[in-house]
Protein backbone atom coordinates (compact mmCIF):
# COMPACT_ATOMS: atom_id res chain seq x y z
CA UNK A 1 0.00 0.00 0.00
CA UNK A 2 1.26 3.53 -0.69
CA UNK A 3 1.07 6.83 1.34
CA UNK A 4 1.58 9.42 -0.64
CA UNK A 5 3.59 12.50 1.12
CA UNK A 6 5.25 15.33 -0.36
CA UNK A 7 9.16 15.00 0.12
CA UNK A 8 9.99 18.51 0.63
CA UNK A 9 6.90 18.43 3.36
CA UNK A 10 9.13 15.91 5.16
CA UNK A 11 12.18 17.92 4.85
CA UNK A 12 10.80 20.96 6.01
CA UNK A 13 9.29 19.07 9.26
CA UNK A 14 12.24 17.91 9.63
CA UNK A 15 14.32 20.91 9.70
CA UNK A 16 11.81 22.18 11.91
CA UNK A 17 12.20 19.69 13.87
CA UNK A 18 15.99 19.93 14.19
CA UNK A 19 15.73 23.66 15.12
CA UNK A 20 13.42 22.49 18.32
CA UNK A 21 15.76 20.14 19.49
CA UNK A 22 18.81 22.52 18.69
CA UNK A 23 19.02 23.66 22.49
CA UNK A 24 20.67 21.35 25.10
CA UNK A 25 17.97 19.58 27.03
CA UNK A 26 17.13 21.80 30.17
CA UNK A 27 14.57 19.50 31.60
CA UNK A 28 15.66 16.37 31.77
CA UNK A 29 14.79 14.24 35.01
CA UNK A 30 16.52 11.02 36.64
CA UNK A 31 15.22 8.04 35.27
CA UNK A 32 14.74 4.48 36.82
CA UNK A 33 18.05 2.30 36.80
CA UNK A 34 18.98 -1.00 35.39
CA UNK A 35 22.34 -3.21 35.41
CA UNK A 36 22.93 -5.02 31.98
CA UNK A 37 25.79 -7.61 32.23
CA UNK A 38 27.20 -9.74 29.01
CA UNK A 39 28.57 -13.12 29.12
CA UNK A 40 29.68 -13.54 25.40
CA UNK A 41 30.27 -16.97 25.17
CA UNK A 42 28.43 -20.04 23.56
CA UNK A 43 28.90 -23.79 22.95
CA UNK A 44 28.01 -22.52 19.44
CA UNK A 45 26.99 -19.70 16.75
CA UNK A 46 23.72 -19.99 15.82
CA UNK A 47 23.78 -19.17 12.24
CA UNK A 48 21.04 -16.27 12.52
CA UNK A 49 22.81 -14.80 15.30
CA UNK A 50 24.25 -11.43 15.39
CA UNK A 51 24.81 -10.41 18.84
CA UNK A 52 28.03 -10.38 20.50
CA UNK A 53 28.43 -14.35 21.06
CA UNK A 54 31.63 -16.35 20.52
CA UNK A 55 32.07 -19.49 20.51
CA UNK A 56 33.48 -21.45 23.25
CA UNK A 57 37.32 -22.89 22.67
CA UNK A 58 38.55 -24.74 25.56
CA UNK A 59 37.94 -23.66 29.10
CA UNK A 60 35.94 -21.28 29.88
CA UNK A 61 37.56 -18.10 31.31
CA UNK A 62 35.13 -17.66 33.97
CA UNK A 63 37.66 -16.59 37.10
CA UNK A 64 39.09 -14.17 34.70
CA UNK A 65 35.75 -12.88 33.60
CA UNK A 66 33.87 -12.44 36.71
CA UNK A 67 37.38 -10.29 37.81
CA UNK A 68 37.30 -8.02 34.72
CA UNK A 69 33.33 -8.02 35.24
CA UNK A 70 33.79 -6.81 39.71
CA UNK A 71 36.53 -3.84 38.21
CA UNK A 72 33.98 -2.92 35.33
CA UNK A 73 31.48 -2.05 38.15
CA UNK A 74 33.54 -0.69 40.27
CA UNK A 75 35.00 1.87 37.46
CA UNK A 76 31.45 2.40 36.94
CA UNK A 77 29.79 2.53 40.43
CA UNK A 78 30.13 6.40 40.85
CA UNK A 79 28.22 7.30 37.81
CA UNK A 80 25.00 6.35 39.20
CA UNK A 81 25.91 7.07 43.08
CA UNK A 82 22.67 7.47 45.55
CA UNK A 83 20.15 6.08 42.73
CA UNK A 84 18.91 2.10 42.77
CA UNK A 85 18.91 -0.15 40.29
CA UNK A 86 15.31 -1.66 39.71
CA UNK A 87 16.44 -4.79 37.79
CA UNK A 88 19.56 -6.57 36.27
CA UNK A 89 19.44 -8.65 33.43
CA UNK A 90 22.14 -11.76 32.51
CA UNK A 91 22.34 -11.83 29.50
CA UNK A 92 25.05 -13.58 26.37
CA UNK A 93 25.73 -15.38 24.76
CA UNK A 94 24.96 -17.85 26.89
CA UNK A 95 25.31 -16.83 30.89
CA UNK A 96 23.89 -20.29 31.79
CA UNK A 97 27.33 -21.44 31.05
CA UNK A 98 28.85 -19.83 34.39
CA UNK A 99 27.94 -22.04 37.40
CA UNK A 100 25.58 -20.96 39.89
CA UNK A 101 28.38 -19.73 42.36
CA UNK A 102 29.74 -17.41 39.76
CA UNK A 103 26.39 -16.07 39.73
CA UNK A 104 26.00 -15.56 42.72
CA UNK A 105 29.67 -14.16 43.41
CA UNK A 106 28.50 -11.46 40.82
CA UNK A 107 25.42 -10.61 42.04
CA UNK A 108 27.75 -9.95 45.63
CA UNK A 109 29.66 -7.90 44.08
CA UNK A 110 26.68 -5.80 42.43
CA UNK A 111 25.26 -5.38 45.79
CA UNK A 112 28.67 -4.34 47.02
CA UNK A 113 28.85 -1.69 44.61
CA UNK A 114 25.13 -0.35 43.79
CA UNK A 115 22.10 -0.20 45.28
CA UNK A 116 20.47 -3.14 44.28
CA UNK A 117 16.17 -2.40 45.06
CA UNK A 118 15.40 -5.28 47.67
CA UNK A 119 12.81 -6.56 45.02
CA UNK A 120 14.99 -6.34 42.29
CA UNK A 121 13.98 -8.24 38.69
CA UNK A 122 17.24 -10.70 38.08
CA UNK A 123 16.81 -12.22 34.86
CA UNK A 124 19.22 -15.05 33.39
CA UNK A 125 19.11 -16.28 30.10
CA UNK A 126 19.84 -19.81 29.74
CA UNK A 127 20.01 -22.09 27.24
CA UNK A 128 17.85 -25.39 27.44
CA UNK A 129 21.25 -27.26 26.27
CA UNK A 130 23.65 -26.17 28.63
CA UNK A 131 21.79 -26.30 32.05
CA UNK A 132 23.22 -29.06 34.67
CA UNK A 133 20.35 -31.15 35.87
CA UNK A 134 18.98 -29.02 39.27
CA UNK A 135 21.10 -25.94 38.41
CA UNK A 136 18.05 -24.00 38.50
CA UNK A 137 17.60 -24.00 42.27
CA UNK A 138 21.19 -23.09 42.80
CA UNK A 139 21.01 -19.81 40.38
CA UNK A 140 17.49 -18.91 42.57
CA UNK A 141 19.49 -19.26 45.73
CA UNK A 142 22.30 -16.77 44.21
CA UNK A 143 19.61 -14.19 43.62
CA UNK A 144 18.28 -15.20 40.73
CA UNK A 145 14.39 -14.44 40.36
CA UNK A 146 13.48 -15.02 36.37
CA UNK A 147 14.55 -16.91 33.64
CA UNK A 148 14.50 -16.46 29.75
CA UNK A 149 14.71 -19.88 28.08
CA UNK A 150 15.80 -19.63 24.63
CA UNK A 151 13.33 -22.74 23.33
CA UNK A 152 12.82 -21.42 19.82
CA UNK A 153 11.13 -24.05 18.59
CA UNK A 154 9.14 -27.37 19.82
CA UNK A 155 10.18 -29.46 15.87
CA UNK A 156 13.91 -30.89 16.04
CA UNK A 157 14.53 -30.57 12.35
CA UNK A 158 13.82 -27.02 12.97
CA UNK A 159 16.40 -26.60 15.55
CA UNK A 160 18.45 -28.35 14.04
CA UNK A 161 17.98 -26.10 11.05
CA UNK A 162 19.08 -23.30 13.57
CA UNK A 163 21.49 -24.91 14.66
CA UNK A 164 20.70 -25.23 18.71
CA UNK A 165 22.42 -27.93 21.19
CA UNK A 166 19.20 -28.67 22.41
CA UNK A 167 15.87 -30.92 21.73
CA UNK A 168 12.20 -30.43 22.49
CA UNK A 169 12.52 -32.54 25.48
CA UNK A 170 15.70 -30.45 26.80
CA UNK A 171 13.15 -27.25 26.91
CA UNK A 172 10.43 -28.96 28.63
CA UNK A 173 12.79 -30.71 30.89
CA UNK A 174 14.14 -27.35 31.77
CA UNK A 175 10.68 -26.04 32.26
CA UNK A 176 9.81 -28.77 34.92
CA UNK A 177 13.26 -27.74 37.06
CA UNK A 178 12.29 -23.91 36.56
CA UNK A 179 8.79 -24.77 38.55
CA UNK A 180 10.60 -27.45 40.49
CA UNK A 181 13.17 -24.83 41.66
CA UNK A 182 10.33 -21.85 42.31
CA UNK A 183 11.14 -20.13 39.01
CA UNK A 184 7.84 -19.95 37.95
CA UNK A 185 8.09 -16.52 36.85
CA UNK A 186 10.00 -17.66 32.95
CA UNK A 187 10.23 -16.49 29.90
CA UNK A 188 10.42 -18.39 26.86
CA UNK A 189 11.85 -17.44 23.42
CA UNK A 190 9.77 -18.59 20.36
CA UNK A 191 10.92 -17.84 16.60
CA UNK A 192 8.50 -18.40 13.55
CA UNK A 193 9.36 -17.81 10.03
CA UNK A 194 11.71 -20.78 10.31
CA UNK A 195 13.45 -22.56 7.31
CA UNK A 196 11.37 -25.08 5.39
CA UNK A 197 8.24 -24.00 8.21
CA UNK A 198 4.28 -23.79 7.53
CA UNK A 199 2.16 -21.78 9.68
CA UNK A 200 0.98 -24.55 11.19
CA UNK A 201 3.84 -25.99 12.45
CA UNK A 202 4.61 -22.40 13.79
CA UNK A 203 0.92 -23.11 15.61
CA UNK A 204 2.28 -26.07 17.07
CA UNK A 205 5.05 -24.66 18.05
CA UNK A 206 2.80 -22.35 20.41
CA UNK A 207 0.36 -24.87 21.73
CA UNK A 208 3.58 -27.25 22.81
CA UNK A 209 5.08 -23.88 24.50
CA UNK A 210 1.85 -23.30 26.30
CA UNK A 211 1.52 -26.56 27.46
CA UNK A 212 4.76 -25.62 29.82
CA UNK A 213 2.52 -22.38 30.94
CA UNK A 214 5.75 -19.92 30.64
CA UNK A 215 4.70 -16.54 32.45
CA UNK A 216 6.16 -14.29 29.70
CA UNK A 217 6.64 -15.64 26.05
CA UNK A 218 9.09 -13.94 23.15
CA UNK A 219 7.34 -14.58 19.93
CA UNK A 220 9.63 -13.37 16.73
CA UNK A 221 10.04 -13.57 13.55
CA UNK A 222 13.11 -15.31 11.92
CA UNK A 223 15.31 -12.35 10.09
CA UNK A 224 18.47 -12.74 7.85
CA UNK A 225 20.93 -10.13 10.18
CA UNK A 226 24.28 -8.37 8.24
CA UNK A 227 27.17 -10.49 9.45
CA UNK A 228 25.66 -14.41 10.08
CA UNK A 229 25.92 -17.18 8.31
CA UNK A 230 22.53 -17.79 7.32
CA UNK A 231 23.20 -13.61 5.44
CA UNK A 232 25.45 -15.37 3.61
CA UNK A 233 23.89 -18.76 2.68
CA UNK A 234 20.37 -17.98 2.99
CA UNK A 235 17.80 -20.62 3.56
CA UNK A 236 14.78 -21.10 2.01
CA UNK A 237 12.46 -18.86 4.38
CA UNK A 238 8.32 -19.21 3.98
CA UNK A 239 6.67 -16.69 1.77
CA UNK A 240 5.25 -13.30 3.16
CA UNK A 241 1.68 -14.40 3.38
CA UNK A 242 2.64 -17.18 5.27
CA UNK A 243 4.42 -15.39 7.73
CA UNK A 244 2.00 -13.03 7.97
CA UNK A 245 -0.44 -16.08 8.50
CA UNK A 246 1.70 -17.31 11.70
CA UNK A 247 2.08 -14.19 13.29
CA UNK A 248 -1.67 -13.02 13.39
CA UNK A 249 -2.59 -16.59 14.13
CA UNK A 250 -0.34 -17.20 16.72
CA UNK A 251 -0.88 -14.18 18.68
CA UNK A 252 -4.63 -15.11 18.49
CA UNK A 253 -3.95 -18.31 20.46
CA UNK A 254 -1.68 -16.41 22.52
CA UNK A 255 -4.41 -14.18 23.72
CA UNK A 256 -6.94 -16.79 24.29
CA UNK A 257 -4.57 -18.54 26.76
CA UNK A 258 -4.42 -15.12 28.50
CA UNK A 259 -0.96 -14.08 27.18
CA UNK A 260 -1.55 -10.52 26.49
CA UNK A 261 0.58 -8.86 23.65
CA UNK A 262 2.50 -5.37 25.59
CA UNK A 263 5.33 -4.88 23.02
CA UNK A 264 6.05 -5.93 19.49
CA UNK A 265 7.10 -9.39 20.09
CA UNK A 266 6.17 -9.95 23.86
CA UNK A 267 3.22 -11.19 25.73
CA UNK A 268 2.63 -11.80 29.13
CA UNK A 269 0.48 -13.00 31.85
CA UNK A 270 -0.80 -10.55 34.89
CA UNK A 271 1.97 -8.98 36.80
CA UNK A 272 4.51 -11.12 34.56
CA UNK A 273 5.63 -8.36 32.29
CA UNK A 274 9.35 -7.78 32.05
CA UNK A 275 10.28 -4.57 34.19
CA UNK A 276 14.02 -4.55 32.60
CA UNK A 277 12.64 -4.39 29.21
CA UNK A 278 9.94 -2.27 30.14
CA UNK A 279 13.16 0.47 30.95
CA UNK A 280 14.68 0.27 27.80
CA UNK A 281 11.67 0.97 25.62
CA UNK A 282 10.50 3.81 28.15
CA UNK A 283 14.38 5.21 27.88
CA UNK A 284 15.06 4.23 31.34
CA UNK A 285 18.85 4.23 32.30
CA UNK A 286 20.87 1.27 32.58
CA UNK A 287 24.68 0.38 33.14
CA UNK A 288 26.34 -1.63 30.81
CA UNK A 289 28.68 -4.24 31.96
CA UNK A 290 30.82 -7.18 30.22
CA UNK A 291 32.21 -7.52 26.48
CA UNK A 292 30.23 -5.33 24.08
CA UNK A 293 27.51 -3.97 26.73
CA UNK A 294 26.11 -0.84 26.25
CA UNK A 295 24.71 1.78 28.66
CA UNK A 296 22.48 4.75 28.38
CA UNK A 297 22.92 7.51 31.76
CA UNK A 298 20.98 10.14 32.41
CA UNK A 299 22.86 13.56 33.93
CA UNK A 300 20.25 16.57 34.04
CA UNK A 301 23.32 18.83 35.16
CA UNK A 302 25.94 18.02 32.38
CA UNK A 303 26.57 15.84 29.54
CA UNK A 304 22.90 14.81 29.14
CA UNK A 305 22.00 11.17 27.82
CA UNK A 306 25.01 9.86 27.35
CA UNK A 307 25.67 6.47 25.71
CA UNK A 308 28.28 4.12 26.38
CA UNK A 309 30.19 0.98 24.95
CA UNK A 310 32.54 -1.72 26.09
CA UNK A 311 35.01 -3.32 24.06
CA UNK A 312 33.22 -6.40 22.09
CA UNK A 313 36.02 -9.07 21.98
CA UNK A 314 36.19 -10.82 24.93
CA UNK A 315 39.88 -10.64 24.68
CA UNK A 316 40.12 -7.01 24.33
CA UNK A 317 37.56 -6.54 27.01
CA UNK A 318 39.24 -8.48 29.52
CA UNK A 319 42.83 -7.15 28.57
CA UNK A 320 41.22 -3.62 29.03
CA UNK A 321 40.16 -1.00 31.91
CA UNK A 322 38.00 1.88 32.64
CA UNK A 323 39.20 3.80 30.01
CA UNK A 324 38.26 1.06 27.24
CA UNK A 325 34.54 2.40 27.79
CA UNK A 326 33.53 4.67 24.78
CA UNK A 327 31.53 7.45 25.82
CA UNK A 328 28.64 9.36 23.74
CA UNK A 329 26.48 11.91 24.38
CA UNK A 330 23.76 12.20 22.74
CA UNK A 331 23.28 15.76 20.53
CA UNK A 332 19.30 16.69 21.03
CA UNK A 333 18.07 16.84 17.78
CA UNK A 334 19.13 12.70 17.86
CA UNK A 335 16.78 12.16 20.71
CA UNK A 336 13.66 12.18 19.28
CA UNK A 337 14.32 9.11 17.37
CA UNK A 338 15.74 7.57 20.38
CA UNK A 339 12.86 7.67 22.63
CA UNK A 340 10.40 6.82 19.58
CA UNK A 341 12.73 4.05 18.81
CA UNK A 342 12.06 2.38 22.13
CA UNK A 343 8.44 3.54 23.41
CA UNK A 344 6.96 3.04 20.09
CA UNK A 345 7.82 -0.71 20.55
CA UNK A 346 4.70 -0.83 23.76
CA UNK A 347 1.46 -1.34 23.10
CA UNK A 348 0.50 1.42 25.29
CA UNK A 349 3.14 3.97 23.65
CA UNK A 350 3.78 6.80 25.60
CA UNK A 351 3.04 9.74 27.85
CA UNK A 352 3.90 12.97 26.99
CA UNK A 353 5.07 13.48 30.61
CA UNK A 354 7.71 10.85 29.89
CA UNK A 355 8.73 12.06 26.70
CA UNK A 356 9.41 15.46 28.32
CA UNK A 357 10.92 14.18 31.47
CA UNK A 358 12.85 11.43 29.42
CA UNK A 359 14.74 13.72 26.79
CA UNK A 360 14.60 17.18 28.39
CA UNK A 361 12.98 18.84 24.78
CA UNK A 362 9.65 20.21 24.60
CA UNK A 363 6.54 19.03 23.48
CA UNK A 364 6.15 21.05 20.36
CA UNK A 365 9.31 18.96 19.21
CA UNK A 366 7.45 16.04 17.81
CA UNK A 367 3.89 17.39 18.28
CA UNK A 368 4.09 17.80 14.21
CA UNK A 369 4.97 14.82 13.57
CA UNK A 370 2.99 12.89 15.86
CA UNK A 371 -0.45 14.28 14.46
CA UNK A 372 1.08 13.70 10.68
CA UNK A 373 1.50 9.85 11.71
CA UNK A 374 -2.28 10.13 13.30
CA UNK A 375 -3.40 10.85 10.46
CA UNK A 376 -1.26 8.00 8.09
CA UNK A 377 -3.28 5.87 10.99
CA UNK A 378 0.45 4.67 12.14
CA UNK A 379 -0.95 6.47 15.55
CA UNK A 380 -3.46 6.80 17.73
CA UNK A 381 -4.41 9.61 20.39
CA UNK A 382 -4.70 8.68 24.07
CA UNK A 383 -5.71 10.53 27.08
CA UNK A 384 -2.07 11.54 27.45
CA UNK A 385 0.19 11.04 24.73
CA UNK A 386 0.18 8.14 21.74
CA UNK A 387 0.24 4.77 21.13
CA UNK A 388 0.83 2.47 17.97
CA UNK A 389 -2.08 1.36 16.66
CA UNK A 390 -2.43 -2.28 15.06
CA UNK A 391 -1.42 -0.99 11.33
CA UNK A 392 1.45 1.14 13.09
CA UNK A 393 2.91 -1.92 14.69
CA UNK A 394 2.36 -3.97 11.87
CA UNK A 395 5.09 -1.09 9.82
CA UNK A 396 7.09 -0.24 12.75
CA UNK A 397 9.86 0.71 10.68
CA UNK A 398 8.19 2.92 8.74
CA UNK A 399 6.51 5.42 11.61
CA UNK A 400 10.16 5.30 13.46
CA UNK A 401 11.80 6.86 10.10
CA UNK A 402 9.48 9.75 10.34
CA UNK A 403 11.53 10.63 13.57
CA UNK A 404 14.86 10.50 12.11
CA UNK A 405 16.42 13.85 12.01
CA UNK A 406 16.25 15.21 8.43
CA UNK A 407 16.20 12.09 6.77
CA UNK A 408 13.25 12.07 3.66
CA UNK A 409 11.18 8.57 4.68
CA UNK A 410 10.13 6.38 2.02
CA UNK A 411 6.40 6.78 1.25
CA UNK A 412 6.23 3.02 0.40
CA UNK A 413 4.71 1.23 3.66
CA UNK A 414 7.64 -1.65 4.93
CA UNK A 415 6.65 -4.14 7.12
CA UNK A 416 8.19 -4.73 10.21
CA UNK A 417 10.29 -7.79 11.39
CA UNK A 418 9.63 -8.83 14.50
CA UNK A 419 12.70 -8.39 16.18
CA UNK A 420 13.55 -10.28 20.05
CA UNK A 421 11.89 -8.64 22.69
CA UNK A 422 13.87 -9.60 25.30
CA UNK A 423 17.40 -8.46 23.40
CA UNK A 424 19.72 -7.25 26.15
CA UNK A 425 21.34 -3.81 25.76
CA UNK A 426 24.53 -5.29 24.73
CA UNK A 427 23.75 -6.51 21.32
Amino acid sequence: MRVAEEPSLVLTAAADRRRACATPPSSLQIPPLALYVHFPWCVRKCPYCDFNSYTLSGTLAAEPYLARLERDLEAQAHTVTGREVGSVFLGGGTPSLFPPEAIGRLLQAVRRQLTLASAAEVTLEANPGAIERGAFREYRAAGVTRVSLGAQSFDAARLAALGRIHSPADTRLAAAELYAAGLDNFNLDLMYGLPGQEPAGALADVRQALQLVPAHLSHYQLTLEPGTVFAAHPPALPEEDAIAAMHGECGELLAAAGLARYEVSAYARTGARCHHNLNYWSFGDYLGVGAGAHGKLTFPEGAGIVRTTQPREPRRYLAGDEVALARRSIPPHELPFEFMLNALRLTDGFEAPTFRARTGLSWESVAGVLEQQAQRGLLEVTATGYRPSARGLLFLNELLLAFLPETPKNSELSALSIAASDVPAGT
